[in-house]
Protein backbone atom coordinates (compact mmCIF):
# COMPACT_ATOMS: atom_id res chain seq x y z
CA UNK A 1 0.00 0.00 0.00
CA UNK A 2 1.33 3.19 -0.97
CA UNK A 3 1.89 6.17 1.87
CA UNK A 4 -0.89 8.30 -0.25
CA UNK A 5 -3.27 5.55 0.74
CA UNK A 6 -2.30 4.86 3.88
CA UNK A 7 -2.69 9.18 4.70
CA UNK A 8 -6.63 8.65 3.05
CA UNK A 9 -7.85 6.43 5.27
CA UNK A 10 -6.46 7.79 8.32
CA UNK A 11 -8.12 10.91 7.56
CA UNK A 12 -10.96 9.26 6.65
CA UNK A 13 -11.10 7.83 10.12
CA UNK A 14 -10.55 11.40 11.49
CA UNK A 15 -13.54 12.55 9.12
CA UNK A 16 -15.95 10.09 10.84
CA UNK A 17 -14.61 10.43 14.35
CA UNK A 18 -15.38 14.01 13.95
CA UNK A 19 -18.98 14.02 12.48
CA UNK A 20 -20.38 11.01 14.06
CA UNK A 21 -20.96 8.30 11.65
CA UNK A 22 -20.37 7.21 7.30
CA UNK A 23 -22.99 9.77 6.08
CA UNK A 24 -22.34 13.04 8.22
CA UNK A 25 -18.58 12.33 7.05
CA UNK A 26 -19.37 11.92 3.50
CA UNK A 27 -22.18 15.01 3.10
CA UNK A 28 -19.24 17.07 4.78
CA UNK A 29 -16.68 15.41 2.31
CA UNK A 30 -18.89 15.58 -0.73
CA UNK A 31 -17.75 11.82 -1.35
CA UNK A 32 -20.37 8.94 -0.79
CA UNK A 33 -20.95 6.88 2.35
CA UNK A 34 -20.48 3.80 0.70
CA UNK A 35 -16.59 4.97 -0.42
CA UNK A 36 -16.65 6.57 3.13
CA UNK A 37 -17.47 2.40 4.84
CA UNK A 38 -15.33 0.81 1.97
CA UNK A 39 -11.72 2.80 3.23
CA UNK A 40 -12.82 2.51 6.60
CA UNK A 41 -13.32 -1.56 6.13
CA UNK A 42 -10.01 -1.27 4.08
CA UNK A 43 -8.72 0.38 7.30
CA UNK A 44 -9.38 -1.90 9.88
CA UNK A 45 -8.46 -5.20 7.60
CA UNK A 46 -4.79 -3.69 7.35
CA UNK A 47 -4.23 -2.81 10.85
CA UNK A 48 -6.50 -6.25 11.90
CA UNK A 49 -8.20 -4.11 14.62
CA UNK A 50 -11.88 -3.41 14.99
CA UNK A 51 -12.19 0.36 15.28
CA UNK A 52 -15.83 1.14 15.79
CA UNK A 53 -18.85 -0.48 17.21
CA UNK A 54 -21.60 0.20 14.56
CA UNK A 55 -25.59 0.92 15.88
CA UNK A 56 -28.28 1.93 14.26
CA UNK A 57 -27.75 5.68 14.43
CA UNK A 58 -24.38 6.43 15.47
CA UNK A 59 -20.74 4.79 15.62
CA UNK A 60 -19.06 4.12 18.86
CA UNK A 61 -15.24 3.72 19.26
CA UNK A 62 -13.92 0.82 20.79
CA UNK A 63 -10.95 0.75 22.97
CA UNK A 64 -8.60 -0.34 20.14
CA UNK A 65 -10.33 2.76 17.90
CA UNK A 66 -9.89 5.15 20.51
CA UNK A 67 -5.85 4.37 20.90
CA UNK A 68 -5.64 4.33 17.60
CA UNK A 69 -7.70 8.29 17.11
CA UNK A 70 -4.44 9.46 19.53
CA UNK A 71 -1.89 7.92 17.78
CA UNK A 72 -3.47 8.90 14.32
CA UNK A 73 -4.06 12.71 15.72
CA UNK A 74 -0.18 12.84 16.50
CA UNK A 75 0.64 11.76 12.80
CA UNK A 76 -1.80 14.35 11.05
CA UNK A 77 -0.41 16.86 13.69
CA UNK A 78 2.90 15.87 12.80
CA UNK A 79 2.57 16.06 9.25
CA UNK A 80 1.15 19.80 9.66
CA UNK A 81 3.90 21.16 11.38
CA UNK A 82 6.48 19.83 8.81
CA UNK A 83 4.25 21.22 6.44
CA UNK A 84 4.26 24.82 8.04
CA UNK A 85 7.98 24.29 8.61
CA UNK A 86 8.36 23.92 5.20
CA UNK A 87 6.18 27.16 4.08
CA UNK A 88 8.46 29.20 6.86
CA UNK A 89 12.00 28.29 5.07
CA UNK A 90 13.06 31.01 2.65
CA UNK A 91 11.87 30.37 -1.00
CA UNK A 92 15.32 31.25 -2.54
CA UNK A 93 16.11 31.10 -6.00
CA UNK A 94 19.32 29.27 -5.99
CA UNK A 95 20.54 25.78 -6.89
CA UNK A 96 21.13 24.03 -10.83
CA UNK A 97 18.53 25.07 -13.27
CA UNK A 98 18.72 21.78 -15.86
CA UNK A 99 16.66 22.98 -18.94
CA UNK A 100 16.62 20.80 -22.24
CA UNK A 101 15.64 22.67 -25.64
CA UNK A 102 17.05 22.59 -29.00
CA UNK A 103 20.04 24.65 -29.62
CA UNK A 104 18.53 27.13 -31.99
CA UNK A 105 16.24 27.71 -29.78
CA UNK A 106 18.49 28.42 -26.77
CA UNK A 107 21.40 30.78 -29.25
CA UNK A 108 18.28 33.13 -30.45
CA UNK A 109 15.63 33.08 -27.87
CA UNK A 110 17.41 32.22 -24.61
CA UNK A 111 20.90 33.40 -24.11
CA UNK A 112 20.38 36.32 -25.51
CA UNK A 113 18.30 37.40 -21.92
CA UNK A 114 20.27 34.71 -20.32
CA UNK A 115 22.37 37.38 -18.52
CA UNK A 116 19.96 39.57 -17.60
CA UNK A 117 18.45 36.27 -15.67
CA UNK A 118 21.07 35.74 -14.43
CA UNK A 119 21.97 39.00 -12.55
CA UNK A 120 18.55 38.57 -10.95
CA UNK A 121 19.37 35.72 -9.64
CA UNK A 122 22.95 35.49 -8.96
CA UNK A 123 22.46 32.55 -6.81
CA UNK A 124 21.41 30.11 -9.76
CA UNK A 125 23.45 27.85 -11.87
CA UNK A 126 22.16 27.26 -15.39
CA UNK A 127 22.96 23.82 -17.52
CA UNK A 128 21.52 23.65 -21.41
CA UNK A 129 21.08 20.77 -22.81
CA UNK A 130 21.05 21.14 -26.65
CA UNK A 131 18.76 18.55 -27.99
CA UNK A 132 16.69 18.79 -31.17
CA UNK A 133 13.80 16.59 -30.26
CA UNK A 134 12.43 16.05 -26.89
CA UNK A 135 14.08 13.18 -24.53
CA UNK A 136 12.44 12.48 -21.09
CA UNK A 137 14.85 12.41 -18.37
CA UNK A 138 13.33 14.25 -15.64
CA UNK A 139 13.76 11.27 -13.54
CA UNK A 140 17.54 12.33 -14.35
CA UNK A 141 17.17 15.49 -12.58
CA UNK A 142 16.17 17.34 -15.82
CA UNK A 143 13.80 20.69 -14.64
CA UNK A 144 12.53 22.00 -17.74
CA UNK A 145 12.18 21.09 -21.08
CA UNK A 146 11.20 23.66 -24.64
CA UNK A 147 10.71 22.13 -27.33
CA UNK A 148 8.59 22.07 -30.85
CA UNK A 149 7.58 19.55 -32.92
CA UNK A 150 5.05 16.77 -32.18
CA UNK A 151 5.21 15.44 -28.39
CA UNK A 152 5.11 11.72 -27.32
CA UNK A 153 2.37 10.70 -25.65
CA UNK A 154 3.35 11.39 -22.15
CA UNK A 155 2.18 11.79 -18.21
CA UNK A 156 4.15 15.23 -18.03
CA UNK A 157 3.09 18.67 -17.96
CA UNK A 158 3.40 20.65 -21.54
CA UNK A 159 2.14 24.06 -21.66
CA UNK A 160 2.18 26.41 -25.63
CA UNK A 161 4.06 29.50 -24.82
CA UNK A 162 4.51 30.08 -28.33
CA UNK A 163 3.92 29.42 -32.07
CA UNK A 164 6.38 29.20 -35.06
CA UNK A 165 6.07 29.45 -38.79
CA UNK A 166 9.07 27.46 -40.85
CA UNK A 167 9.83 29.25 -43.89
CA UNK A 168 11.74 27.92 -47.11
CA UNK A 169 14.30 30.50 -48.14
CA UNK A 170 18.06 30.53 -49.42
CA UNK A 171 21.10 33.29 -49.10
CA UNK A 172 20.74 35.80 -51.98
CA UNK A 173 24.40 34.63 -53.39
CA UNK A 174 22.58 31.11 -54.06
CA UNK A 175 19.46 32.55 -55.69
CA UNK A 176 21.85 34.89 -57.67
CA UNK A 177 23.94 31.76 -58.89
CA UNK A 178 20.82 28.82 -59.46
CA UNK A 179 17.52 31.20 -59.42
CA UNK A 180 14.59 31.87 -57.75
CA UNK A 181 12.23 28.63 -57.70
CA UNK A 182 8.59 30.46 -58.81
CA UNK A 183 6.82 27.08 -57.66
CA UNK A 184 7.19 24.26 -55.27
CA UNK A 185 7.77 21.68 -57.63
CA UNK A 186 10.77 23.41 -58.75
CA UNK A 187 12.09 22.98 -55.25
CA UNK A 188 12.91 19.20 -56.99
CA UNK A 189 15.81 20.89 -59.04
CA UNK A 190 17.08 22.60 -56.31
CA UNK A 191 19.96 21.71 -53.53
CA UNK A 192 17.76 21.16 -50.71
CA UNK A 193 19.51 21.21 -47.32
CA UNK A 194 17.23 18.75 -44.07
CA UNK A 195 17.66 17.58 -40.49
CA UNK A 196 19.47 13.80 -40.12
CA UNK A 197 16.52 12.61 -38.33
CA UNK A 198 12.65 11.43 -38.38
CA UNK A 199 11.24 14.80 -37.34
CA UNK A 200 7.72 16.38 -39.02
CA UNK A 201 10.72 19.61 -40.29
CA UNK A 202 11.48 17.77 -43.13
CA UNK A 203 7.74 18.13 -44.73
CA UNK A 204 7.76 20.39 -46.91
CA UNK A 205 4.58 21.52 -47.35
CA UNK A 206 2.75 24.23 -49.56
CA UNK A 207 -0.56 25.23 -50.71
CA UNK A 208 -1.29 24.98 -54.11
CA UNK A 209 -4.54 25.52 -55.52
CA UNK A 210 -6.10 25.51 -52.61
CA UNK A 211 -4.79 22.17 -51.16
CA UNK A 212 -1.40 21.35 -49.18
CA UNK A 213 0.81 19.28 -50.97
CA UNK A 214 4.40 17.71 -49.88
CA UNK A 215 7.18 18.33 -51.96
CA UNK A 216 9.62 15.09 -51.56
CA UNK A 217 12.78 17.11 -52.11
CA UNK A 218 15.82 14.84 -51.73
CA UNK A 219 18.16 16.83 -49.58
CA UNK A 220 21.87 16.75 -50.81
CA UNK A 221 23.03 17.78 -46.72
CA UNK A 222 21.86 16.66 -43.61
CA UNK A 223 22.28 17.61 -40.07
CA UNK A 224 21.52 16.68 -37.01
CA UNK A 225 21.32 20.61 -35.20
CA UNK A 226 19.47 23.48 -36.77
CA UNK A 227 22.40 25.92 -36.73
CA UNK A 228 24.17 23.85 -39.39
CA UNK A 229 21.75 24.47 -41.68
CA UNK A 230 21.22 27.60 -40.84
CA UNK A 231 24.83 28.38 -41.49
CA UNK A 232 25.24 26.54 -44.90
CA UNK A 233 22.79 28.54 -45.91
CA UNK A 234 23.92 31.61 -45.20
CA UNK A 235 26.75 30.83 -47.13
CA UNK A 236 25.15 29.76 -50.08
CA UNK A 237 25.32 26.46 -49.96
CA UNK A 238 21.28 25.48 -51.05
CA UNK A 239 17.76 25.62 -49.94
CA UNK A 240 16.33 24.84 -46.33
CA UNK A 241 13.31 25.18 -44.45
CA UNK A 242 13.86 26.72 -41.21
CA UNK A 243 11.75 28.42 -37.79
CA UNK A 244 11.17 32.11 -37.82
CA UNK A 245 12.30 32.16 -34.23
CA UNK A 246 15.62 30.17 -35.86
CA UNK A 247 16.02 32.73 -38.74
CA UNK A 248 13.98 35.76 -38.18
CA UNK A 249 16.88 38.25 -37.77
CA UNK A 250 18.45 36.74 -40.76
CA UNK A 251 15.68 37.56 -42.77
CA UNK A 252 15.68 41.09 -41.31
CA UNK A 253 18.47 41.76 -42.42
CA UNK A 254 18.39 40.08 -46.01
CA UNK A 255 21.22 37.63 -45.60
CA UNK A 256 18.09 34.85 -46.06
CA UNK A 257 15.48 35.26 -48.72
CA UNK A 258 12.21 33.86 -47.98
CA UNK A 259 11.06 31.73 -51.05
CA UNK A 260 7.27 30.93 -52.54
CA UNK A 261 5.35 33.30 -50.65
CA UNK A 262 2.18 32.81 -52.44
CA UNK A 263 2.25 29.25 -51.91
CA UNK A 264 2.69 29.61 -47.69
CA UNK A 265 0.34 27.16 -45.56
CA UNK A 266 -0.87 29.72 -42.73
CA UNK A 267 -0.27 26.41 -40.17
CA UNK A 268 1.76 27.55 -37.43
CA UNK A 269 3.83 24.88 -34.85
CA UNK A 270 3.46 25.21 -31.36
CA UNK A 271 6.51 25.76 -28.72
CA UNK A 272 6.21 23.92 -25.58
CA UNK A 273 7.19 24.49 -22.13
CA UNK A 274 7.43 20.95 -20.91
CA UNK A 275 7.76 20.12 -17.26
CA UNK A 276 7.06 16.78 -14.58
CA UNK A 277 4.79 18.33 -11.72
CA UNK A 278 2.09 20.51 -11.68
CA UNK A 279 2.19 20.91 -8.32
CA UNK A 280 5.37 20.86 -6.38
CA UNK A 281 7.07 23.62 -8.78
CA UNK A 282 9.98 24.62 -7.01
CA UNK A 283 11.33 28.27 -6.98
CA UNK A 284 14.07 28.08 -9.59
CA UNK A 285 11.41 26.55 -11.72
CA UNK A 286 9.16 29.21 -11.07
CA UNK A 287 11.65 31.70 -11.50
CA UNK A 288 12.70 30.71 -15.15
CA UNK A 289 9.02 30.28 -16.21
CA UNK A 290 7.65 33.72 -15.25
CA UNK A 291 11.01 35.07 -16.40
CA UNK A 292 10.81 33.02 -20.02
CA UNK A 293 6.69 34.20 -20.67
CA UNK A 294 7.86 37.93 -20.16
CA UNK A 295 10.45 37.76 -22.81
CA UNK A 296 8.45 35.78 -25.42
CA UNK A 297 4.90 36.48 -24.99
CA UNK A 298 4.71 38.88 -27.51
CA UNK A 299 6.36 36.11 -30.19
CA UNK A 300 9.48 38.23 -30.51
CA UNK A 301 10.73 36.40 -33.40
CA UNK A 302 7.46 36.95 -35.47
CA UNK A 303 8.49 38.37 -38.89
Amino acid sequence: MSDKDSYTQMMTFLWVCQYGNFSAAARAKNISPSAISKIISRLEKRIKVRLFLRETRRLILTKEGEQYLKSVRKVVDAIAESDAFAESLPHEVRGTLKIQTMASFAKHQILPWLPEFLNTYPDLTIDIQGEPQFIDTFDQGLDIAIHSDVLPSSSRIARKIGKTSWITCAAPAYLEKYGVPGHPEQLLAHRCLQFSFETSWNTWVYRVEGENIVIPVEPQLRFKQGDFIRAMALSGAGIVRLADFHIADDIRNGDLVPLLPDYLIQEEQPVYLIYADRVNISPRIKAFIAFLEDKIHNHPWKI
